[in-house]
């Protein structure tokens, strides 16, 4: 085993056979931290963004953050109804893609699936920049060096998630359960104290928000009503990965779509009844949050807090307040909301991966990324998200209130598509049922549907209309171009597909004779192995090539062929300009002029070569050479490898006898035993 090798399975861990993909599937109650945190920790910065949108009016338009609060979770209900039907009734993991291809065609799947990966990289961004922003509330030390520590935090899950599904799951379990008891149970002290007359202030409640221009005069008019549809439309982030299971159906045991429906019922319950409170709570203690809180948030003397004041989220405020009495309650809180965003991306890391897999086996994408890893998840896949979420991560400089902006309009175009493919979908089927208790099942579906088509669509409406300038137009214009980049990858796999098929009657056609040239430079081992391999394949005509580029070399070369009475002759290509690709691809091509019938095999003597910094020395004019000869018809190339001593030590190296891990323990050879080709 090689150090590069070793330091993967130290990262990712040993690798899995393609017959243990049942040993990753997982329970209801690991797949809810696995699929869910996402929408779990939205509680974490989905009310902060109310708080801070409704601020551009003041303090008098926190009076709506409670209504606004009651109609995500109207809608969150809505959507998570809807996705039931989904989940049961489309299982093999293609999710809202496959919903829309199946019922409204290629183009209406496409629209979904470059909404969703769009969706899933802001995910990933958006959440670790707000883990990255708690953190930064918990060590003042990191203050200012959120973006750093967010880029860690991605390559971190990167590398959790390459070990595999099930092992990440498991990983983020406990982390997401003790968030949840953690949030819910700094609720239920915050109520109970607010009950006996005991619940605190928040830390920021004796500052003022001064309103934004507009609304000096009051919170009245369409500016109004704007800035609520848009506090509306920020507070809707909440409702981002609740798609995600529709995508993970195969991950689930089975009964799959039952699993998956349970899952989904108890993520909607445990994240409205923890957003609510968050909410309640914050106007209970009076919590002030600002978009730019240097200039909007004013002290009790009438000056403003300044650029060094570092505003805390609400969640941290809320912690702070009602723990008061018990330091160490606010940490656990921070700590674990810190650690639940970063997990919250691992929705995303498990959602992107499979739709990507799908996207490439209908060839939408490069196909590497249907390739299944070491450990039995889409490792290509991960890796690119984690590529792209770093981008942007570092490009917002990890700014939670510009990356949100951004934010879920991907997910509701898949939502509203979705929900019209759904409805097609129970319409086909019911065309063609007869039994009546299956049509009053698919009546009752199409309805719940139906109406999440109709909040769905709403919702859509107000985010693009809210968010267009804001930063949303960036989204709409990636969607546009991964949306041409997909169709141009499938254009240029079906013309591929096209140009190699075998015609019914198409014969094989025999070239009429075989030219095989072999280059030399030098008379070495090297070249008379490429010699001997290129006259046992006894071609039509065998000549020799060498270029004269040094012509005291040349010489010597000649001198030494006639010495030896090589039965194959030699030519020399001039080159006066010392180059040597162009007079071989040259001289190749009038070969192939002159005969277009015949086929000319190109042999070149390669060196094989054991150490890294050894590729750097040896083969550069061979690739070169290849290169440009691949494009040339009816010309092939082949190489003839030479393994050096190196090459001998590599080659033993990766011959070590290795013990499998628990070998000896079940019984198996205490001596260990060499690895067999299939192994290596």
């Amino acid at each position: 085993m090689g150090i590069g090798d070793l330091g993967k399975r130290l990262l990712i861990g040993r690798k899995l056979r393609s017959a243990q993909l049942h040993e990753t599937l997982l329970s209801k109650r690991i797949a809810l931290p696995v699929f869910a945190s996402d929408a779990l920790s939205s509680v974490a910065y989905a009310p902060d963004e109310i708080f801070i949108m409704l601020s551009f009016a003041g303090l008098a338009a926190y009076a709506f953050s409670w209504k606004i609060g009651i109609l995500v979770a109207f809608v969150m209900l809505v959507v998570v109804a809807s996705y039931r039907q989904n989940v049961q009734a489309y299982q093999s993991g293609g999710g809202d893609y496959e919903v829309a291809t199946v019922n409204l065609g290629r183009s209406a799947g496409l629209t979904v699936a470059s909404a969703l990966m769009v969706d899933y990289v802001l995910t990933v961004a958006v959440s670790i920049s707000s883990a990255a922003q708690y953190a930064a509330t918990a060590i003042g030390s990191l203050q200012g060096h959120q973006t750093t520590v967010a880029v860690v935090a991605t390559l971190f899950l990167m590398t959790m998630n390459l070990r595999g599904i099930r092992e990440s799951g498991t990983a983020f379990a406990i982390p997401t359960y003790l968030f949840m008891a953690a949030i819910l149970a700094m609720a239920a002290w915050g109520f109970v104290r607010y009950l006996f007359g005991d619940l605190p202030q928040a830390s920021t409640a004796d500052l003022r928000v001064a309103p934004e221009a507009g609304f000096e005069q009051g919170f009245t008019g369409l500016a109004a009503a704007f800035l609520l549809l848009r506090a509306f439309a920020s507070g809707c982030a909440a409702l981002t990965g609740v798609e995600a299971i529709s995508n993970g159906v195969p991950a689930f045991r089975k009964p799959k779509g039952r699993n998956a429906a349970t899952t989904l019922l108890m993520l909607g319950v445990v994240a409205i009844t923890m957003g609510l409170s968050i909410i309640v709570l914050g106007n209970l203690m009076n919590v002030r949050m600002a978009e730019s809180p240097a200039t909007q948030l004013i002290r009790p003397d009438g000056t403003p807090v300044g650029p060094g004041y570092h505003q805390e989220p609400v969640i941290s405020q809320l912690a702070a307040g009602i723990f008061n009495h018990f330091p160490p309650g606010f940490f656990i809180v921070a700590g674990v909301t810190g650690v639940i965003l970063v997990l919250a991306a691992n929705t995303a890391f498990n959602g992107f991966p499979v739709l990507g897999s799908i996207l490439a086996r209908d060839g939408y994408l490069p196909r590497q990324l249907h390739t299944r890893g070491d450990r039995l998840a889409y490792s290509n896949g991960i890796i690119l998200l984690a590529g792209f979420a770093i981008v942007l991560i570092v490009a917002f400089q990890a700014d939670v209130t510009r990356l949100i902006q951004l934010y879920i309009v991907g997910v509701f175009v898949s939502f509203t598509v979705s929900q019209t493919g759904m409805i097609r979908h129970w319409t086909r089927l019911l065309r063609t049922e007869r039994d009546p208790a299956a049509r009053s099942r698919m009546l009752r579906s199409r309805v719940i549907n139906a109406v999440g088509l109709a909040v769905t669509a709403l919702v859509l409406v107000i985010v693009l209309i809210t968010k267009f300038t804001h930063g949303a137009w960036i989204a709409i214009a990636a969607m546009a171009v991964l949306f041409v980049l997909m169709r141009g990858i499938r254009h240029h796999y079906e013309q591929v597909a096209e140009e190699i098929a075998v015609e019914p009657d198409e014969e094989l056609v025999l070239p009429s004779k075989v030219h095989a040239v072999v280059l030399v430079s030098r008379l070495h081992k090297a070249a008379l192995r490429a010699l001997a391999f290129s006259r046992a394949s006894r071609p039509d005509v065998l000549e020799a090539v060498t270029v004269n580029v040094d012509s005291e070399e040349t010489e010597r070369l000649v001198d030494e062929w006639d010495r030896r009475g090589l039965p194959v002759p030699l030519k020399v290509l001039s080159s006066p300009y010392r180059e040597i690709t162009k007079p071989v691809v040259d001289y190749v091509r009038s070969i192939r002029r002159a005969s277009p019938r015949d086929i000319v095999t190109v042999y070149i003597p390669e060196y094989v070569v054991g150490r890294w910094w050894e590729h750097l020395l040896h083969n550069q004019s061979a690739l070169r050479l290849k290169g440009r000869l691949l494009f040339t018809p009816g010309v092939m190339v082949t190489s003839v490898p030479y393994q050096l001593h190196s090459a001998e030590i590599a080659k033993r190296r990766a011959e070590r006898p290795v013990v499998t891990p628990g070998e000896v323990r079940r019984g198996g050879p205490a001596q260990p035993e060499k690895r067999s080709p299939a192994r290596r």
